[in-house]
């Protein structure tokens, strides 16, 4: 969406089969930790970053360089660590002509979680969606998503996705036209 209104956009995404109609400079990632150390490097010399990804949370503490035999008594302990959390980073280093939008997708507690998330990662807006509304989410081509800002919250019915991508982008033009 921002592309097609003429914005120079820089997509950091991991291994898709997405046919885009605008252009784009793509930088592909295949790891958290690549996604995280593209968006901090891309970050510092853009007005606004949509963070969309949906990044786990934690990763391997330990990532074996060949197969892992199925041994034939006992379990096996994965241990994982938080991966680097992109929007701390980001918000840490976000200067006062930037804005930055974030994600929220719960299951539970949505809009203090979403509220919370806003302040902790110095966000201007923060899109919240729900696996709890019917239509919204993932393997549909629609969702349901209230934006959040630090004065208010507006919700949205359900529509298509592209139809939600112009209602996101409409606020962040918004937010930078009073930047």
């Amino acid at each position: 969406e921002s592309a097609a209104r003429g914005a120079k956009v820089i997509m950091v995404s991991g291994p898709v089969q997405q046919q885009l109609k605008y252009p784009v400079r793509w930088f592909s990632v295949e790891s958290a930790d690549q996604m995280y150390n593209a968006a901090c490097s891309f970050f510092a010399e853009a007005d606004a970053a949509i963070l969309s990804a949906a990044v786990a949370d934690f990763t391997p503490e330990q990532v074996a360089d060949a197969k892992i035999k199925r041994e034939k008594e006992g379990e096996m302990t994965l241990r994982l660590k938080p991966t680097k959390d992109i929007a701390a980073c980001l918000g840490q280093m976000k200067k006062d002509r930037q804005v930055l939008v974030g994600f929220a997708l719960e299951t539970n507690d949505e809009l203090h979680n979403a509220e919370d998330k806003l302040q902790r990662k110095n966000l201007d807006f923060i899109v919240l969606n729900s696996l709890n509304d019917k239509g919204a989410g993932f393997r549909c081509d629609t969702n349901k998503i209230s934006i959040i800002d630090r004065e208010s919250k507006t919700d949205f019915p359900l529509k298509s996705k592209a139809e939600v991508a112009a209602d996101i982008v409409d606020r962040l033009v918004e937010v930078l036209k009073n930047k």
